[in-house]
């Protein structure tokens, strides 16, 4: 695989997984990953940003491996202290992560933008590729259910994607628009590929296409754009997708997420278990075994992705 520039769409640990194989598999490239802002909120007084947090930790070799989010070696003396004094505890932040949690907050409060501390967390933690929130301005993921409407980790944590899904909101401002670092990212001229990493369609990618022009931005960079299913026969290896696309009376299907995507993609990736998929699929398609079980695996499904990418290319 020799790839000049690829730009990574990613949300969640399944995103992250296929993004560090990516930052493994570029050798001498450049990687750019554009991470699910969605999913941040206020909690305790604190600037949380989860799925950013887990690109740096996975990126940086310091995710836990048990969990795929958080921190290895994690402690919870915190959480402990919390707890006995009746503090909220639903959402559970360790030592470590709290330090993160603590210093972006104060640097938000300084007036640093949150793609500079990104960043700046990405190069102190030793990370090639270049990690960009998909927005500098807040845009919120709420989930409509028959609960009620909950803001997403109300959805997601606290009450563990039990509520019943009717429909899903992107809040946002007026002044919403991509992070600069992901518009110069979409006009290098040596970018070769986009990837739409295996996250939840509904929840980890649709936030960052609701970015006001960033849809037609990803389509306007003239490279192939490649999606890789996060279905693995017929259901999610982790999260609520095969859920909610049933509660939104959509199929379970990997043909469905193509669907869903429309005239974003020039291909997609298939997992090996879904093969009998494929001829439902008006896309040029790469079948192969998606799962990620080692950092192996991670390389081996970003090389394949990516290979398929520049096939793509070269046929235009």
């Amino acid at each position: 695989m020799t790839a000049r520039h690829i730009l990574a769409l990613s949300g969640g640990v399944g995103g992250a997984k296929l993004a560090d194989g990516l930052q493994q598999a570029c050798n001498d490239g450049r990687l750019t990953v554009v991470v699910n802002t969605g999913d941040d909120f206020t909690h305790l007084g604190l600037s949380i940003s989860p799925d950013v947090d887990t690109a740096l930790y996975t990126l940086g070799g310091v995710a836990n491996p048990e969990t795929g989010w958080g921190r290895r070696d994690e402690t919870w003396t915190f959480m402990d202290a919390l707890a006995r004094l009746g503090g909220e505890t639903w959402f559970r932040l360790g030592d470590g992560d709290l330090a993160t949690h603590v210093e972006r907050t104060r640097r938000l409060a300084a007036g640093e933008s949150l793609s500079a501390i990104t960043a700046d967390f990405a190069r102190r933690l030793g990370i090639r590729a270049d990690i960009v929130p998909m927005s500098d301005q807040p845009l919120r993921t709420r989930v409509h259910s028959d609960e009620g409407v909950f803001d997403f980790q109300d959805y997601f944590v606290r009450h563990q994607c039990r509520p019943v899904t009717r429909s899903i909101e992107f809040a946002q401002g007026d002044d919403v628009r991509p992070a600069p670092a992901v518009l110069a990212a979409l006009a290098d001229d040596a970018l070769d590929a986009i990837v739409i990493c295996p996250s939840n369609p509904y929840l980890s990618i649709a936030p960052i296409l609701a970015v006001p022009g960033l849809r037609d931005a990803l389509r306007a960079a003239g490279v192939p754009i490649v999606a890789v299913s996060p279905l693995v026969g017929g259901t999610a290896v982790k999260g609520p997708t095969a859920k909610i696309m049933a509660e939104l009376g959509v199929p379970v299907g990997a043909e469905q997420i193509v669907h869903y995507y429309g005239d974003l993609l020039d291909g997609f990736v298939l997992d090996v278990r879904d093969a009998h998929l494929q001829e439902r699929i008006a896309l040029p398609v790469h079948v192969t075994d998606t799962l990620m079980r080692t950092p192996q695996d991670r390389v081996r499904v970003a090389r394949e992705t990516v290979d398929f990418a520049k096939h793509l290319k070269s046929r235009a």
